[in-house]
């Protein structure tokens, strides 16, 4: 079970970048420390099926308790391990020729709250209640490069400079890290002058459509990958209702899953 949820090449790159465990008394060590690729597996059953973290088989996966993978999805988001997993990945595409990073995508997405915390709000879609929203950017090919969490009624636009400052700067080629697209593609909700400005200070052709114009721009033959990529990110099922009330593990399993959806496009390659 923990070798279906945790694969041989995720653990692969994972392995490398964990923070080291922490040192043991002598006289009294206390219970045995459950090994870092079984608590893995307990934070990514949750992650795949949106169970409680109470509800994680222990048994099955030789866990002392699902608070056991929480503590450790807790540390490991700490330490910054998901960031530096996607943006390791991402360069393993660039380096296999596998990203197209001229032209992406920019969107949010809604999602409930039910404890609150952190980057929630009143949801303007959803009648007032608690959310929050992914905003994401992805390539030609809806590769997630960069995502981000805020509260339910914060406004796209928002989000627009900060997420394309978030992009990694993406090795494995020769020269310069890749950081940039050439040009960036959004809907109507992105529409402000003062950010079509921004983005070309910043080297980015603004694709954008206009409010009040008719529909039939074309701008949507690029631009709907980015909705398949939150249709891949919500079949991993803990994310599509916000649970936690930390909002940093919240993003830290919105990162693991973007990190699973590059290995995957990496895997289909090869």
């Amino acid at each position: 079970m923990i070798r279906d949820l945790v694969p041989d090449d995720l653990w692969a790159r994972i392995a490398p970048i964990l923070p080291p465990p922490p040192q043991r008394r002598n006289r009294h060590p206390g219970r045995r420390r459950t090994d870092d690729r079984t608590a893995l597996a307990g934070i990514l059953f949750v992650l795949r099926t949106g169970a409680a973290w109470r509800d994680v088989p222990r048994q099955e996966m030789g866990l002392l308790s699902g608070v056991t993978a929480w503590r450790r999805l807790r540390d490991w988001t700490e330490a910054g391990v998901w960031p530096r997993l996607h943006a390791a990945i991402l360069a393993e595409l660039r380096k296999a020729g596998l990203l197209e990073m001229d032209d992406c995508a920019i969107d949010g997405s809604h999602v409930r709250s039910l404890k609150g915390g952190a980057h929630t709000g009143p949801s303007p879609v959803d009648r007032g209640r608690p959310g929050s929203k992914h905003h994401i950017i992805v390539d030609r090919k809806g590769t997630p490069l960069a995502v981000s969490l805020t509260g339910g009624n914060r406004h796209d636009v928002t989000q627009l400079i900060p997420l394309i400052d978030a992009i990694p700067r993406i090795r494995g080629l020769r020269g310069r890290p890749r950081h940039r697209p050439q040009r960036l593609y959004a809907d109507r909700g992105y529409d402000f002058d003062k950010y079509r400005r921004l983005l070309r200070r910043r080297g980015i052709a603004p694709k954008i459509a206009r409010r009040g114009a008719p529909h039939g721009s074309g701008l949507g033959k690029t631009r709907w990958v980015v909705e398949r990529t939150f249709a891949w990110l919500h079949q991993f099922k803990r994310l599509r209702i916000r649970y936690e009330m930390r909002a940093d593990l919240h993003l830290g399993l919105l990162q693991l899953a973007c990190g699973i959806i590059c290995l995957r496009h990496l895997r289909a390659a090869f």
